[in-house]
């Protein structure tokens, strides 16, 4: 991966206890820990940037990203693993959360900028990093002041208000980080908890007027995905799913092809992503989709690797 750009990832690591038709299995997770490792497995070169356990949990978390091509640069902090109930029904799971004084909110921007590997080109963040407490003010600075050196910002909100105590308050810092990122990937329920009582056209207006996303991507389950760039705006359906598992993951595997998609295009810089064509774009739609739907074929999140996401894309 030598010459290649690096892209860091970092947020919330957990273990999911998924119930699924009454049996129970516990599987590593999280939104950015989920991007993360899709991105290994798509072979770009990418590093987690927030701690680990070092308890039983955090063993697991930190082998599976291993395993999968990411380079850890967080370090291991001895407070607990974050732990998830997850209820998967009809492929939709539901999600309550165990996360006070756990081992991936132990941070701060001095930390995150000590982790951060010289020659970042991208940062990514999201989902539960951004709800609240101190660590959550700590990731919206770093994301600031990585903004404003010039690295490129990716965000995926993953909105869940049924987690959140103060929705207010999370909202307006979601909003607030959304001024300041390049990339910005939301499902349509992330848009209605962002902007409630809006239509869906009212909430994406609003959103690119406030929002400096040069590309902004809205993921609509079964009805395909909307994305914008610029000008330009483009519709695509959903990739077919034969055979549906569940949906865990999918968002996050959709997330981690665009963005091993504009590494392989060496477009991971301001200029690079302005300069893609509609074309570019519907072709990285296109992967996405497929890389997401081959994850929904699976149990939990288990993102496709390159060899996978080419074989199938032929």
């Amino acid at each position: 991966m030598a010459g290649r750009p690096i892209l860091a990832v970092g947020g919330e690591n957990l273990i999911d206890h998924v119930t699924r038709d009454g049996e129970v299995s516990a599987c590593p997770g999280g939104s950015p820990f989920n991007v993360a490792m899709a991105l290994g497995r798509q072979e770009t070169d990418v590093h987690y940037i927030s701690p680990i356990s070092t308890d039983r949990w955090g063993d697991l978390l930190t082998e599976t990203l291993r395993a999968s091509g990411v380079v850890l640069t967080g370090g291991r902090n001895p407070a607990p693993t974050t732990m998830a109930r997850v209820t998967v029904s009809n492929g939709v799971p539901s999600y309550r959360f165990e996360r006070e004084r756990t081992a991936e909110r132990m941070i701060t921007c001095e930390s995150l900028r000590a982790a951060l590997p010289d020659g970042a080109a991208s940062v990514h963040t999201g989902s539960l990093t951004l709800t609240d407490g101190a660590d959550a003010a700590s990731w919206e600075a770093f994301c600031a002041d990585c903004f404003d050196e010039g690295r490129l910002i990716s965000l995926d909100p993953n909105v869940r208000l049924s987690v959140i105590a103060d929705v207010s308050g999370y909202r307006d810092r979601i909003l607030r980080i959304c001024q300041r990122v390049h990339l910005l990937k939301l499902s349509d329920e992330d848009l209605e908890g962002l902007f409630p009582g809006q239509t869906q056209p009212q909430a994406l207006e609003a959103l690119r007027a406030l929002s400096s996303a040069r590309l902004l991507i809205l993921t609509r389950g079964s009805e395909g995905v909307v994305a914008q760039m610029g000008s330009e705006t483009i519709e695509l359906p959903a990739a077919d799913v034969p055979a549906l598992v569940d949906t865990v993951g999918a968002g996050d595997t959709f997330t981690a092809t665009i963005l091993a998609a504009l590494a392989d295009r060496n477009a991971l810089s301001t200029a690079a992503l302005a300069s893609l064509t509609r074309d570019d774009l519907i072709l990285l739609l296109r992967r996405a989709s497929l890389a997401a739907a081959l994850n929904c074929g699976r149990a939990g999140c288990n993102p496709p690797s390159r060899t996978e996401i080419d074989a199938a894309s032929t």
